[in-house]
């Protein structure tokens, strides 16, 4: 079920104080909490529930509901671990997506009504193998059998997702922070915020002159980023351009902005704090499948779009949409050094178990 970007945000405003409302709903969050705690006592006494990859494997994820920036987390570290040697496959949920009873896999361009507008976005931006299931397990094991190269798993969320055995956990969280601290339907948090004291790395995302929630005392790494327009490519051309010379040539125009994420409105704050007055602004609801045009009734030349939304617009062969390829400005360059260096040691730890198995 779609929900409207107003009453998301109405929910967020809400979440982040302690008010009337988040008192009445209290009991109902020592509900969810109690069966958190529950579930997760019974993965610790019994670690064989999960199943455990002979390859490493990164959950990207988030404590916090809705959107806080996971994506673009998830293609910076593919595509760094590339550049450093790996073989990296993404598994997913597949969100809006009825896959059935098997995972789906696929690389490359990926049609997002079978994989999902996130995977879709994923598999095209780095040229990795996709697997999509609800259960991640099964999906870990498909991607496995079918892309036998892949040699480290990337998670597109799933740190509550128990059954999926996990090496490295990386928490995206933004500005917000951990909101009023209190666990659904109180606050916006799927697990306490008790949970960020055993992650291995905590990413702020941020937008411009927003100051990082305060730092977490935990042993985790901490940094924050900040997403960056690099490029402009027009949708149905296939042009691509410099965002400083896209500015040049088209800025001075009238620009509107359409997107369909969870956080809407930090996709407008980036662009205005790149230089453009934007002259309309259209929120839709996450994972929108734009089965009809927002674009019709929006009269202005050029019209930017996220790279999310531009894998369901093709269709509209819409000269007027450009899409933005914003990359994330980490404050620590060297965090995925440290995650190569850990995997290099997980992935050597787990050859050496996997010698030792007897052989049938």
């Amino acid at each position: 079920m779609n929900i409207s970007p107003s009453l998301t945000q109405t929910l967020h405003t809400a979440w982040q104080k302690k008010g009337l409302i988040s008192t009445l709903l209290w009991p109902a969050s020592w509900i969810a909490r109690a069966f958190i705690a529950r579930k997760r006592l019974r993965y610790q006494r019994d670690p064989g529930l999960a199943y455990h990859s002979r390859l490493p494997v990164i959950i990207v994820g988030n404590i916090y509901v809705g959107g806080t920036g996971k994506t673009p987390v998830v293609v910076a570290l593919a595509q760094s671990l590339q550049a450093r040697g790996w073989h990296p496959g993404v598994v997913s949920r597949g969100y809006g997506v009825q896959v059935g009873d098997k995972a789906r896999t696929g690389q490359g361009q990926l049609d997002p009504a079978l994989f999902g507008d996130e995977p879709a976005l994923i598999a095209q931006a780095t040229g990795c193998p996709v697997a999509v299931h609800p259960n991640r397990p099964l999906a870990l094991k498909r991607l496995q059998r079918d892309y036998p190269q892949v040699d480290v798993v990337i998670a597109d969320d799933g740190l509550q997702h128990l059954a999926l055995g996990r090496d490295l956990e990386i928490v995206v969280q933004d500005g917000r922070g951990t909101g009023n601290g209190r666990v659904l339907p109180a606050g916006p948090l799927r697990e306490p915020a008790s949970r960020l004291e055993y992650v291995d790395v905590i990413i702020t995302n941020t937008q411009p002159n927003e100051p990082a929630p305060k730092r977490l005392n935990t042993l985790a790494r901490q940094l924050t980023m900040q997403l960056a327009p690099v490029s402009v490519t027009q949708l149905s051309t296939g042009t691509t351009l410099e965002w400083n010379a896209w500015r040049s040539a088209h800025g001075h125009r009238t620009v509107s902005a359409v997107a369909a994420i969870g956080q809407p409105e930090r996709f407008f704050a980036m662009l205005a704090a790149a230089g453009l007055q934007l002259n309309q602004t259209v929120a839709l609801p996450d994972h929108d499948r734009y089965d009809t045009s927002p674009f019709s009734a929006l009269s202005d030349p050029n019209i930017l779009i996220t790279r999310k939304d531009a894998v369901k617009c093709l269709h509209f062969n819409d000269p007027r949409l450009w899409v933005v390829h914003a990359e994330p400005v980490f404050s620590d360059a060297d965090w995925i050094d440290h995650i190569h260096e850990m995997l290099r040691v997980i992935a050597q730890q787990k050859s050496a178990m996997a010698d030792k198995r007897p052989r049938h």
